[in-house]
């Protein structure tokens, strides 16, 4: 027993050594506590000024007391621990391999014996290091300037870092780089305007008031709402409004609940140009520009003015009646609305100067008049409000023609560039006319109804580009301007006029608005999903995670109209952007179905069908799908009249079945009635096949009896 624990102690013994060496080093660091802290303290009537030197000096003098008697300690240590490694490796040389003890036979470890560990890496404590960590600690208090210095250059250099971080995930997502935008970017435009074109086809309000605190929580300040015909007009103005205009009450329903959602509204009535939808009923086309077009009114006629200071009367007052600033003998509502300004439109006057009258004039100067003149009526009537118009027929104007007319006190210019190279439209001389004829304006860009006519679903990335760029021409020409730019405003067309189809719907848009808008207000886009509104807001269930998957949350690719993240949300409206996704290809597979079996197969082609002349075989198989896809776009169309109930009437519904399926579901059945036709032939004449009479006579070649005669 004895014997063994002898064995234990030596082969332990270094470990012993230590523990011991501790003990006594705590032992004495404890007791030099101790009568630091015992000290007496002096007494007398010293000052409080002198009490605290003398304080500092004594914990001065303690300090070093104390790094003095731990030198000495660690000092004492070393030599005990420097003599037990000599003597064990003095004994090591003694002792052979196998040694015996009595009974007791000791064995040598077989493995290669371990160089002994560097001084950094040891347990000794040299005095020298004190010395140096004491040095180290003196410099950083003696150069704490400079040291503040290089922290400020390691800031800057840091933030050059974080943007080219953001730049790079930007390109990661497929989301436009703008020189200049990021997060130590300009801020965002003090107002930001949501453009709700109601034309033709009017939402339900229910479904809009929806929108409401998305577009709140997002950052938009207010609502620039056009309505054309969909507002009720009444009295004298009652043909202009169409037969399923929104009633007065529902209206101020949704006014009142902007209101409570803190947006402000700015109605859009246009005045001289886009009035087809007044301007094409009977009783009013005598004050057309031009009798065969309706869509610029004449400025020469009075009956002209006296039309629109109607209409700006009674959308101004309905507008007034929710602010609760109207007559005494409207009704003043629980909310008041913000309404400070009215957009009278005045763009794209195409047919201007053109009647007898009006060629007596030059264009500039009818068009400023004309603006002055209304902008003059709505200042007497309503001085509490601002004038706004559309810039573009200001754009080839001079800058004389621009002051002489003194329109800068009249109206604000809305600048609008839906393009992503908006200094190719508004160069820098034109920005410096306008800063000196007006003292502020606003921009305007485009979420969706830009790119196209009749697109289904707007191209994401092409808007985003171009609100990102507007960011950074707000930014760049604000300063021009005396009271700056006020704001940008999204605008969102269904109609390119009022005789054209629709454009992507309002639902279809709302990822576009959304990704638009958060951007727009943030002033920039937010790349870090915790930080970007898009997923609360939209309520999307997509948890990004690049570290597994290694890909972006969102992706945006310049030939598709959308992200796979849109596809996971659940805001109001998703079903109608899921369902145009589905149509859209849908649509784009059968275009190639019709256009293989039409134009490239053997088959099927005009020419085989205006001579009747194909193989049977070859007919079935390539018409064998056109039953099925006729079937499936019959489901698709009762499924949009399904969906689209929740958010527009019977009208609108219709139109849409009539203008994005009915087209393909009658050409997939014209090629099935050519194939019948084709199937009904039992014998087929020898070639050549005759020729095609009126044919060459409508491509103008010359018959073999012309070229005989010849």
């Amino acid at each position: 027993m004895h014997s063994n624990l002898w064995i234990f102690i030596w082969r332990r013994k270094l470990s012993f050594l230590l523990v011991v060496s501790g003990l006594v080093l705590f032992g004495l660091w404890t007791w030099a506590i101790l009568i630091d802290t015992t000290a007496p303290q002096p007494s007398g009537p010293f000052s409080s000024t002198e009490r605290l030197q003398q304080q500092q000096q004594q914990e001065q003098a303690t300090g070093y007391q104390q790094v003095h008697i731990i030198q000495k300690l660690i000092a004492q240590a070393n030599r005990v621990l420097r003599a037990e490694r000599l003597k064990d490796n003095a004994a090591e040389k003694v002792l052979s391999p196998v040694q015996r003890l009595g009974n007791v036979r000791f064995l040598r470890p077989t493995q290669a014996k371990k160089a002994p560990l560097p001084i950094s890496e040891s347990y000794l404590f040299e005095q020298e290091r004190l010395k140096i960590l004491e040095q180290q600690q003196r410099q950083r208090n003696a150069g704490m300037e400079e040291l503040n210095a290089n922290a400020e250059d390691e800031r800057m250099l840091s933030s050059a870092e974080r943007q080219t971080q953001y730049e790079h995930e930007l390109q990661r997502m497929g989301v436009p780089v703008v020189a200049g935008i990021g997060p130590d970017g300009p801020r965002a435009p003090a107002e930001r305007l949501v453009h709700l074109d109601l034309k033709g086809a009017p939402p339900k309000i229910s479904f809009l008031k929806q929108l409401l605190p998305m577009l709140r929580a997002l950052g938009a300040t207010g609502l620039l709402i056009e309505y054309e015909d969909m507002f009720p007009y009444s009295g004298a103005l009652q043909p202009l409004a169409a037969h399923n205009a929104y009633k007065e009450d529902e209206l101020r329903d949704f006014l009142e609940c902007a209101a409570l959602h803190g947006l402000s509204v700015m109605p859009l009535v246009q005045t001289f140009g886009h009035m087809e939808y007044v301007l094409k009923l009977s009783g009013f086309e005598q004050l057309r520009e031009l009798a065969e077009s309706p869509q610029s009114i004449c400025p020469s006629q009075p009956q002209s003015m006296a039309l629109l200071e109607q209409m700006l009367t009674q959308v101004i007052e309905l507008h007034l009646q929710c602010l609760g600033h109207a007559t005494q003998s409207s009704a003043v509502p629980l909310a008041p609305i913000r309404f400070t300004h009215i957009h009278i439109g005045c763009d794209e006057v195409q047919r201007m100067g053109e009647c007898s009258t009006c060629r007596q004039r030059l264009r500039s100067e009818l068009f400023l008049s004309h603006v002055v003149s209304l902008a003059h009526f709505i200042r007497r009537q309503w001085p509490q409000l601002g004038v706004v118009i559309w810039d573009d027929q200001l754009r080839s104007m001079s800058l004389s023609e621009l002051q002489h007319s003194q329109v800068g006190s009249y109206v604000e210019p809305m600048v609008w560039v839906y393009a992503s190279d908006i200094y190719h439209f508004i160069q820098p001389q034109l920005w410096d006319t306008y800063a000196k004829v007006f003292p502020s304006a606003w921009t305007a860009s485009a979420f969706k109804g830009a790119f196209g006519e009749s697109l289904l679903v707007p191209p994401l990335q092409h808007h985003l580009e171009n609100n990102i760029r507007w960011l950074a021409v707000i930014a760049k020409e604000g300063g021009r301007f005396a009271r700056g730019l006020r704001g940008l405003a999204l605008t969102g067309w269904q109609r390119y006029d009022h005789f054209a189809v629709l454009c992507e719907l309002l639902p279809v848009g709302i990822p576009s608005l959304m990704t638009s808008l958060s951007t727009v207000a943030k002033g920039y886009f937010s790349t870090n999903p915790r930080d970007n509104e898009l997923l609360r807001v939209l309520q999307c269930v997509f948890q990004p995670d690049s570290r597994r998957s290694g890909r972006p949350w969102l992706e945006l690719h310049p030939n598709a109209h959308h992200s796979q993240l849109f596809a996971v949300c659940s805001y109001p409206g998703h079903m109608v952007f899921k369902y145009a996704l589905r149509l859209f290809d849908k649509l784009a597979e059968i275009g190639i179905y019709l256009q293989q079996t039409r134009d490239q197969s053997a088959w099927l082609s005009d020419y085989n069908v205006r001579h009747n002349f194909s193989s049977p075989l070859r007919v079935r198989e390539l018409t064998a799908r056109t039953p099925m896809l006729i079937e499936e776009l019959r489901a698709m169309a009762r499924e949009a009249q399904q969906l689209l109930w929740e958010v527009y009437d019977e009208y609108t519904v219709t139109e849409f079945v009539e203008q994005h399926i009915y087209p393909t579901i009658a050409a997939l059945q014209r090629q099935l009635a050519i194939g019948e036709t084709l199937l009904q032939r039992r014998t087929w004449p020898q070639r050549p096949l005759p020729l095609a009479l009126k044919l060459q006579e409508d491509m103008g070649l010359l018959t073999n009896q012309q070229q005989q005669q010849q």
